[in-house]
């Protein structure tokens, strides 16, 4: 099994690198139909526009089909997802919104038009917001196997946001950072068990509507949506998208998913030849890295340009190193970007059959190296006189069986990874700070007994870096000493972290991607 190491020195030659691509950043305003698709590194425009976040509440339902994590699970969580995605990208079309995101369950839109007019972009949202949630709980396959309705919570939120590129060849797409972003997530994530549309109070205003005591459990009226539905006038109606995406279904059926295990490592997995035919499926760690704070710290800075192009530069080389750690030392991949959160996978073993506990050491390890390559470029970016304000880490990583295809039509496919460990991995981050790295159940089981003692019941532990990691694999084994010698066993002592940040916060609550 190959050994998957950190080098300081690597990282800084890495990081050197990514700021020689950002060395002069210009920020834009956003002007009319500006093409957002293909934005240079070096480029970020400033847009105002209303944010829209849809959360398919629901997705435990698919994923809990079955008793373990199993692979009919896994194809009907599959097909409920591409369905849904087929219809959204319709309507989003339709309206002529910017989509920004599909995560798995989780829809992020942009409503940039009309121009100069705030109170109509947010009505469109709501609009568009209750065209999709009436469209999915409509839609369905007439077969042996139906799928649930989906239920789902809308959240809304308008002001400015920079829009950068997110991602690098073949995987490019804009990236909206900011505020409006994060209040829009927090909102639709904050209740899975409450449906409805809920807009903040800064989108009510907007909108001529008396504020809230609480925007995240007030949800619209009807009398509200329907004065959106009114104001906005849309062309589409649910009829006419259902009978659109029946008419797409037939002459482009979904065809079935059909798994096959993947020769570990994950770094040789071309993510972009899956299909529902070609998808891979087997037991491998999730891990969600997200930088802590950085919505406070875009906020801060966003009207201001020299304030932006350091968020710009400061963004494009964590989320770099983040990506090469993964990638070159720790021989995983990336599955997205989700704002300023890294999702990645790793594997180790062989086709027929993975290493649990070498997967499960390699990916703590590759946590480790995340946080000390995170420590090492918040240096190197201050060294170049960058303000890289007070930003952390929050790292949550989860084993099980992981399903990774692409979903969507040929010309607009997203790739997609999916499983109850996926969703236990993301769950693990937002219970932690900057400081924190915390691991779900399944991988402590399957973690070294080193890495056990340091986590400990609460399967947590704060500055979990390289050196750390490396202090406590390789701490002699006193088991032998003290069972020779007659004497009593002594726990093992944690080793103090190489890196620290600021004193922490409490933990985390935001969605991955948004803190």
């Amino acid at each position: 099994m190959a050994k998957r190491t950190w080098n300081e020195d690597a990282a800084k030659s890495r990081i050197a690198t990514r700021l020689k691509e950002v060395s002069n950043v210009v920020i834009k305003d956003y002007v009319r139909d500006t093409d957002l698709t293909g934005i240079g590194t070096s480029i970020a425009y400033r847009v105002d526009g209303v944010h829209l976040y849809i959360d398919i509440i629901n997705i435990n339902e698919l994923l809990e089909t079955t008793a373990a994590d199993g692979e009919r699970a896994h194809k009907r969580a599959l097909r409920f997802l591409n369905n849904h995605y087929r219809a959204v990208c319709n309507i989003l079309l339709d309206v002529d919104a910017i989509q920004v995101d599909f995560h798995n369950q989780r829809l992020h839109a942009v409503f940039a038009k009309p121009y100069n007019d705030e109170a109509a972009r947010v009505h469109k949202a709501v609009a568009t917001a209750q065209l999709v949630r009436a469209v999915l709980a409509k839609i369905g396959e007439n077969e042996d196997d139906p799928l649930p309705t989906a239920k789902t919570r809308v959240g809304i939120d308008t002001g400015k946001a920079l829009a950068v590129n997110n991602g690098r060849r073949r995987s490019r797409e804009p990236l909206f950072l900011g505020n409006p972003a994060n209040q829009a997530a927090k909102r639709a994530g904050h209740d899975t068990e409450v449906e409805g549309i809920f807009i903040t109070n800064n989108a009510r205003s907007a909108v001529g509507w008396d504020k809230v005591l609480n925007d995240f459990s007030t949800a619209l009226t009807d009398e509200q949506i329907s004065k959106s539905q009114e104001k906005a006038d849309l062309t589409m109606t649910v009829d006419k998208v259902v009978k659109d995406w029946e008419t797409d279904l037939k002459n482009n059926p979904i065809g079935k998913f059909e798994f096959t295990r993947h020769t570990p490592p994950y770094r040789d997995l071309d993510l972009e030849e899956l299909t529902p035919r070609n998808s891979r499926r087997q037991e491998a760690t999730s891990i969600y890295a997200d930088i802590d704070n950085f919505t406070c710290y875009v906020a801060d800075r966003i009207d201001d340009n020299d304030g932006a192009v350091d968020v710009v530069k400061t963004l494009h080389v964590l989320r770099s190193e983040l990506d090469a750690v993964l990638y070159e030392d720790s021989a995983g991949r990336k599955v997205r970007f989700i704002g300023d959160c890294i999702h990645g996978i790793l594997v180790e073993g062989t086709a027929a059959n993975t290493d649990d506990k070498e997967t499960a050491k390699n990916a703590m390890i590759c946590a480790a190296a995340m946080r000390s390559s995170f420590a090492v470029a918040l240096r190197e970016l201050k060294a170049e006189g960058i303000d890289v304000g007070d930003l952390g880490l929050a790292i949550g990583l989860e084993h099980g069986f992981v399903a990774v295809t692409r979903l969507g039509m040929k010309s607009e496919m997203i790739r997609c990874c999916i499983s109850r460990s996926v969703l236990a991995s993301e769950a693990e981050q937002l219970r932690c700070n900057g400081r924190q790295t915390a691991i779900g159940p399944t991988l402590n089981e399957h973690a070294p007994p080193q890495f056990q003692d340091l986590f400990r019941n609460d399967r947590r532990r704060s500055d979990f870096d390289y050196d750390a990691a490396m202090e406590a694999l390789n701490t002699k084994d006193d088991s032998k000493k003290a069972s020779a010698s007659g004497s009593l066993l002594k726990s093992a002592t944690a080793a103090s972290a190489g890196f620290s940040f600021g004193t922490a916060a409490e933990p985390s609550r935001n969605l991955a991607g948004f803190s």
